[in-house]
């Protein structure tokens, strides 16, 4: 049994070394990352998974970004850029990852965000509701077919589309 809870500033350091372990040499140089460079991720959806001895099983956590359009007149939109999710490797394949990917998105819906988007395979997400996202260009260079949306309600994708930037202004926590 795992216990999840959001993450504190004394967990950081302990989520980052779980990501390091999870994850490529290097992760930080993604391009999803220049999008979280200098900004905070929202505290209410980045969680952390311990078991019942307290050690860290799994994180995932949640960065607000805005899709700003090409058209100066047209208005842009916010969403959270679910990532990076991470089960430690003695943990995976107990279900951890999804209850963390569906437990933070139902949080995300009570808080009002309407889109949730990624950078990953499609065929993992499409089970929690996330499809190829056409129209939304992420800084290069990010591979287009795996750009991924999930709509809190049906509709809250369309007629979204354009570049994904940081979000500067204030984000709605």
């Amino acid at each position: 049994m795992y216990y999840l809870a959001p993450e504190t500033d004394e967990d950081w350091w302990e989520v980052e070394a779980l990501y390091d372990l999870c994850f490529a040499p290097g992760r930080e140089a993604l391009s999803s990352y220049r999008l979280r460079d200098g900004v905070d991720p929202v505290a209410a959806l980045s969680l952390v998974a311990r078991d019942v001895d307290g050690i860290l099983a799994g994180a995932i956590r949640y960065w607000p970004v805005r899709i700003v359009p090409g058209q100066v007149e047209a208005k842009s939109h916010d969403a959270l850029l679910l990532g990076p999710v991470a089960v430690h490797p003695t943990r995976q394949g107990e279900g951890l990852g999804g209850q963390l990917i569906t437990d933070s998105l139902a949080i995300a819906a009570r808080k009002g965000w309407h889109r949730v988007m990624l950078v990953g395979d499609a065929p993992y997400y499409r089970r929690f509701g996330f499809t190829q996202l056409d129209g939304i260009v992420m800084p290069p260079p990010t591979n287009p077919d795996r750009v991924l949306g999930h709509a809190q309600e049906r509709g809250h994708w369309q007629g979204v589309s354009g570049d994904v930037q940081r979000l500067n202004g204030p984000a709605r926590f």
